[in-house]
């Protein structure tokens, strides 16, 4: 039988926005010099919250973790679009946003609840032919996408001060929020993009059990090990 060690589970960690998740599972790796470092599910560098690491033989639960359901909150621009539908792109297109109430605003987003078929924006990590598309789209190359099967649980407007929306969206894994944004500037004549994201929840892990990078960065190793979710529970389902 495989003896587990203390370090064989899963940290959970509030992600600042500017590294990207490689990033952060780097500066772990080499603050407590481990050899398996992981994380489940990539946040874009400008967006936080939420990130899953997966330390040691908990690497192996990755694909398991990946899976879950997510929650994000954010915020959402109208009037402009851009080419990775986020604050990130180049400006494609600014239009005149028409006058929006809250209820119109949630009424436009509840028709994206349920099943969807999503097309992935070029820029993002998914590969065509082995080749990141965020690569094609650099060189100014544009191709088709395929479209997945996602659902969206839920997906709904706090507050909207113009041009400016706040939300809160539940969906299954593999949902780009971003397109989310787009699709409904699009569905709204004025164009969209995708201005703050945080993810607040994914599967059993609530962000507000997580520790911000930082302070992580500054823990002795004994006071790592008493922050990690241990292997079994992991593998059992258990929350932190």
């Amino acid at each position: 039988m495989i003896e587990l060690t203390p370090l064989d589970g899963a940290l959970l960690v509030d992600k600042p926005a500017g590294p990207t998740s490689h990033d952060v599972v780097a500066a772990i790796r080499r603050r407590f010099a481990l050899k398996k470092v992981g994380h489940c599910g990539t946040l874009d560098p400008n967006a936080t919250g939420l990130l899953i690491i997966v330390l040691g033989r908990a690497t192996k639960l990755s694909e398991k973790l990946m899976g879950d359901d997510k929650v994000y909150e954010g915020s959402i621009e109208f009037g402009v679009t851009t080419n990775s539908y986020d604050v990130d792109g180049e400006i494609l297109e600014t239009k005149p946003v028409p006058p929006l109430t809250l209820d119109q605003l949630n009424e436009a987003a509840t028709s994206f609840v349920g099943d969807l078929m999503q097309t992935p924006p070029m820029v993002s990590a998914v590969k065509k032919d082995g080749v990141p598309l965020y690569k094609l789209a650099r060189k100014g190359i544009e191709v088709e996408r395929a479209a997945r099967l996602i659902h969206i649980y839920s997906y709904k407007f706090s507050s909207y001060e113009a041009p400016v929306g706040h939300f809160r969206v539940a969906s299954t894994k593999g949902t780009y929020v971003r397109s989310l944004a787009h699709d409904l500037g699009q569905k709204l004549g004025c164009g969209a993009h995708l201005k703050t994201l945080r993810r607040a929840v994914s599967g059993n892990f609530d962000v507000s059990q997580a520790l911000r990078l930082e302070t992580i960065l500054t823990l002795t190793s004994a006071e790592l090990e008493k922050r990690v979710i241990p292997f079994l529970r992991l593998a059992a389902g258990e929350s932190a």
